[in-house]
């Protein structure tokens, strides 16, 4: 009896005794850790968002209430799951699944990775275009979007009720378009771009406008210089004045005036002859040889001086005031201040990792991570727990995976000093990545020979395709630990460099730092090449514009500028235009037939007479509309004599601005009694050929009573010769007749 009641009693006292242990061990963490589905299910039980302490920098736990408000605009139960993509596996969805049955709640459940979404399934509930829009959010936004800015634009796509056809669209786009949507933020290298771009525009821009501004505006003095003539002065020519060649060969300056009629030149005087030009005053030089090409005596006035300053300063400050509101505009349009989605992360953010791995390594010395797929199986983390309380050097190994994300930027020393200062002993911590299978030691004060740790085995941190799985080569590095020599004093690691402050790394450098200089430098160079380049172009298009106006004032072109009453303005200009003209075609002649010279040199010579009396190369301030109107006649004439001498005899009676005359009208009488005149044949250009046009009328000399023009052939002068239908020949000796020149 009493040895019955004694067995009993030892057998309870046994049964007692381990489900005391039991319960101590289980009390201390010892039991097993829940396995992934488990440990979201417990998570998703206490809240329908979930978001890992693994991504502080990426996605903050402290931002769950976004996700939460984005969630309720569904219109279903939502559970969302904030996860590393390697946490999830290959298989998402079946992690997903896993979690419902646990949870054993309906609802939508999505799985939002860093990289993006990576499963959405539904269970228990209806909501259309869910699968769509995960598509959709997978083609349209960037790699660069937040895990929050990712379940936005999924449930903007859901809510749309255009979810299939966004999602179709997006994927014909990135087939398309193979390098995919742009980015959704602004990194660094964006920024320094962008401040490049600004500093170029900077200065770029209201440099380049100011020097073109600036050189319109004396490109328009020189025009308007060379248009009019104002106070008695006659504005340069763009060649410097009335170029008018030295007097061909054999032909003598006498008394200030050059003819070409016969060799020789007398001067008639120093009078005015005929109540005309002087005559004799005094033009220098003398012909170059028989080409006729030399410059003569004549002296081209300048141009323009420079722009004025005081008309520089409005356009400075008008620059300055334009790279100002560039510089404004730049602010407003690159405006961004941060490379994230402006979510900041806490303190606790920061922290809950290392809280929770430290939490786990004091209840128990193999510590994995829940939240990450077992790398280790059951009978492997016992064997392992086993090896490490039979270890005479405190090694505790954390089972948890590192990313560029986590609080510690992805540097492993920097967690393992995390924590050492928080479990403050003594020891040797092994890392263990579970995704990729490397593993670390790092050693906090332990007598373990810190040579040979180096010196382990590399197939124990450096994991191939064929080495074993983590739990072996786990099981291998604490057997080599616990043959490791001891070291006469405890080792301390160097201090690693500290992690980037998550705010810091994510807020953008200024527009104005940077490259922004350089890109001043480079936006000056560039608007003196720019500059370079434009007045180039106009330079190329004035002298195309030049040659075309030479061209299209050729013989006996009808439609010549030819107005019937012009303005004493149009008469200098073209007067003007007319002997340079003439100027330029008789310089590079090198043999002309000699009938051909002649009449050019007498048609460029009597044009000089009527105009340019004093000989100093520009059209004299006095000269008569009646003088400058001939004096085209005749300039016409002479470069109509270049190629075809016997066209150049006539000039259009009706109006000789219109040119020379190929064809001759019979003219009715006019007039009665004995003023009546007598039917005649006069030369008339092709156009007054089929239809007479009117009579060219002109100002009568000092006239400045606006309307008052007469008939050409009423006022006095060698043009009224024109009238009668005299040649070109004769009306070249009236002019010199009229000045007194032989």
């Amino acid at each position: 009896m009493r040895a019955g009641i004694v067995l009993v009693a030892g057998w309870l006292a046994v049964l007692f005794c381990t489900g005391a242990v039991q319960a101590a061990e289980a009390a201390r963490g010892v039991p097993d850790s829940p396995t992934q589905t488990a440990y979201l299910a417990e998570q998703l039980r206490k809240d329908p968002v979930y978001i890992s302490d693994q991504l502080p920098r990426e996605a903050p736990r402290s931002t769950a209430p976004d996700f939460a408000r984005e969630a309720r605009r569904l219109g279903v139960s939502t559970y969302v799951i904030v996860l590393p993509s390697s946490s999830f596996g290959a298989e998402p969805s079946a992690v997903l699944a896993g979690v419902h049955d646990r949870l054993g709640r309906k609802g939508l459940y999505v799985a939002i990775g860093d990289t993006g979404i990576d499963a959405v399934q539904t269970y228990g509930v209806s909501l259309p275009g869910a699968e769509d829009a995960s598509r959709a959010t997978l083609y349209e936004l960037a790699y660069d979007a937040t895990p929050r800015e990712v379940f936005r634009h999924f449930v903007e796509v859901v809510t749309s009720g255009h979810a299939h056809q966004r999602a179709e669209q997006a994927r014909a786009a990135s087939e398309d378009d193979p390098d995919g949507p742009p980015s959704v933020h602004t990194d660094r290298t964006d920024r320094e771009n962008q401040s490049f771009v600004t500093g170029i525009a900077v200065t770029g821009i209201p440099l380049t406008a100011l020097l073109i501004t600036v050189y319109a505006l004396q490109r328009r003095r020189v025009r308007r210089a060379a248009a009019t003539a104002t106070g008695g002065a006659d504005r340069p020519s763009a060649a410097g004045g009335v170029r008018v060649p030295a007097t061909r060969g054999g032909a003598k300056a006498v008394g200030g005036r050059t003819t070409a009629a016969g060799g020789k030149a007398t001067a008639h005087g120093g009078k005015k002859a005929g109540g005309g030009k002087k005559a004799g005053t005094g033009a220098k030089g003398t012909g170059s040889g028989k080409k006729g090409t030399g410059t003569g005596g004549r002296k081209g006035a300048g141009g323009p001086g420079p722009y004025p300053r005081e008309r520089l300063l409005p356009l400075l400050a008008a620059a300055a005031v334009l790279g100002g509101l560039i510089a404004f505009t730049a602010t407003q349009v690159f405006d961004d201040t941060t490379s994230g989605d402006g979510s900041r992360p806490t303190a606790a953010d920061m922290r809950a990792r290392i809280d929770r791995v430290t939490d786990g390594l004091r209840r128990d010395p193999l510590y994995t991570d829940p939240e990450s797929p077992p790398a280790l199986d059951a009978a492997e983390r016992a064997h392992l727990r086993r090896r490490l309380r039979a270890l005479d050097v405190p090694v505790v190994i954390a089972a948890v995976p590192s990313s560029t994300d986590d609080e510690s930027g992805g540097n492993r020393d920097l967690l393992a000093k995390a924590l050492h200062t928080r479990l403050r002993r003594d020891l040797l911590i092994v890392l263990a990545d579970p995704g990729s299978g490397s593993i670390d030691l790092v050693n906090y004060g332990t007598r373990v020979d810190d040579m040979y740790l180096i010196n382990r085995p590399r197939d124990l941190s450096y994991p191939q395709s064929t080495d074993p799985p983590l739990g072996h080569r786990l099981d291998q590095l604490l057997t080599y630990v616990s043959k490791s020599p001891k070291a006469k004093a405890g080792h301390m690691p160097y201090e690693p460099p500290a992690a980037d402050d998550p705010v810091e790394e994510k807020t953008l450098p200024g527009l104005f730092t940077g490259d922004f200089e350089p890109g001043l430098v480079i936006g000056t160079f560039l608007a003196g090449l720019l500059f370079g380049l434009v007045a180039a172009a106009c330079g190329l298009v004035r002298r195309i514009a030049r040659r075309r106006r030479t061209a299209t004032g050729a013989p006996g072109d009808a439609r010549s500028p030819a107005p019937t009453e012009p303005s004493t303005a149009w008469l200098r200009r073209n007067a003007r235009q007319e002997l340079d003209a003439l100027t330029a075609a008789l310089e590079p002649v090198a043999a002309l037939p000699e009938d051909s010279q002649r009449r050019a040199w007498e048609c460029l010579d009597a044009a000089a007479l009527l105009i340019d009396g004093d000989s100093d190369g520009r059209i004299d301030a006095d000269a008569t509309p009646a003088a400058l109107a001939c004096a085209i006649v005749l300039a016409r004439a002479g470069r109509t004599a270049i190629g075809e001498p016997d066209a150049a005899r006539f000039a259009c009676h009706r109006n000789p601005l219109h040119g020379v005359a190929y064809k001759r009208v019979q003219v009715p009488p006019e007039g009665s009694g004995r003023a009546r005149t007598r039917a005649r044949s006069l030369p008339v250009c092709e156009a007054c050929r089929l239809t007479l046009g009117p009579v060219l009328r002109l100002r009568p000399s000092g006239s400045a009573r606006r309307g008052a023009h007469a008939p050409y052939a009423t006022l006095p002068g060698p043009l009224a010769a024109l009238g009668d239908g005299t040649e070109i020949d004769q009306l070249t000796r009236d002019v010199r007749e009229y000045f007194g020149v032989h």
